[in-house]
């Protein structure tokens, strides 16, 4: 199966007649979920009227990553899928925290059915790292992403003015330079790089170059491509020019920096994404200035934020569709309980 094949697979509904009996018909929607590089840091265990969503270590990124805020955020976004998906299927989902096992716990139960237009965006969602086109959201819009955007105990700041974007661009700057600056952090990177549709297809993972406004090369050219022509410097205008075409930048904020508000964050991105997503509105991170901790700290206070940490940045506006990334097959996420 070639890339286009497997991404007309990948993004679309599924029916959901079966969905109480086979949870697996949830899964295919959870793990459309946003997640850091796309490494997809998720497990599932399934039992009788229980899904729970568990950490994947094996899949953390310790030099963009290093506390497993994104990791964590993930799982959230993943959780936040499955709860849509549930509710069209006719199953109310309990969420709770699962401190022993740092994951998440859903319990189920029947209900009726109800289709939201968050659970019809979830295929059409995409990170979309493309320029915008600088049309500005109108005060409904915005009422509306930033609902969409609340939840227990995280709220979002949603930034339209010039001046305050252009300073989020300093931001995104300083935290481009030190990253690509740190050797261990390239190495990371171009480990989660997919330069052409057979790697993408292959692994089912990581970040596809065509998605990234790259073209589709060999492996051993698109490394050398990196060795020779990444730079913070070609970084920082081409995400400026980003910022700028923006209509607004969100940014999810924690009232407490711990992994029940780190996973809450992550199931407010999404639905802020699904959200802009149903309003045929495109979304990207821009997470350099939540990545490096002391770019962060600055951030913070930038924004006044006091104790609160920052969890993700994400740009928002009108834009073309793009190349779509491609997920795992359900076999390789779904474990057996214990394992």
């Amino acid at each position: 199966m070639d890339y286009s094949d497997r991404v007309n697979e990948t993004w679309q509904h599924r029916p959901l007649d079966d969905a109480r009996r086979d949870y697996r018909v949830l899964l295919h929607y959870a793990v459309l979920a946003a997640s850091s590089h796309n490494t997809q840091p998720w497990r599932f265990e399934l039992e009788p009227n229980r899904i729970r969503i568990l950490p994947d270590f094996s899949r953390r990124c310790p030099a963009v990553d290093p506390d497993d805020h994104h990791l964590y955020a993930s799982l959230g976004c993943a959780t936040e899928n499955l709860l849509l998906a549930a509710e069209a299927a006719g199953l109310k989902g309990q969420y709770a925290y699962d401190g022993a096992r740092s994951g998440v716990q859903i319990d189920f139960e029947e209900a009726p059915p109800f289709r939201s237009p968050l659970f019809d965006a979830i295929p059409k969602r995409q990170c979309s790292r493309v320029q915008y086109d600088e049309s500005p959201l109108t005060d409904a819009e915005l009422r509306t992403l930033e609902k969409a955007g609340q939840g227990d105990g995280v709220s979002v700041r949603l930034i339209t003015d010039s001046e305050r974007k252009e300073r989020i661009g300093q931001f995104v700057a300083e935290g481009n330079a030190l990253q690509m600056g740190d050797p261990a952090w390239i190495r990371e990177l171009k480990s989660w790089v997919r330069f052409n549709g057979q790697e993408a297809v292959r692994l089912g993972d990581g970040l596809y170059g065509r998605a990234m406004g790259n073209p589709e090369v060999p492996r051993w050219l698109g490394l050398l491509a990196m060795r020779l022509g990444l730079s913070a410097k070609k970084q920082n205008r081409k995400d400026l020019a980003h910022i700028r075409s923006s209509s607004a930048i969100a940014v999810l904020v924690s009232e407490t920096n711990d992994i029940p508000h780190w996973i809450q964050a992550g199931r407010c991105y999404e639905r802020l994404a699904l959200q802009a997503t149903a309003m045929n509105l495109c979304t990207a991170f821009i997470n350099q200035p939540v990545e490096v901790a002391s770019v962060r700290a600055e951030f913070g206070r930038f924004l006044g934020l006091g104790d609160q940490r920052p969890d993700l940045v994400v740009r928002i506006g009108r834009g073309p569709e793009s190349p779509r990334s491609l997920r795992r097959p359900l076999d390789q996420v779904v474990v057996q309980k214990g394992s």
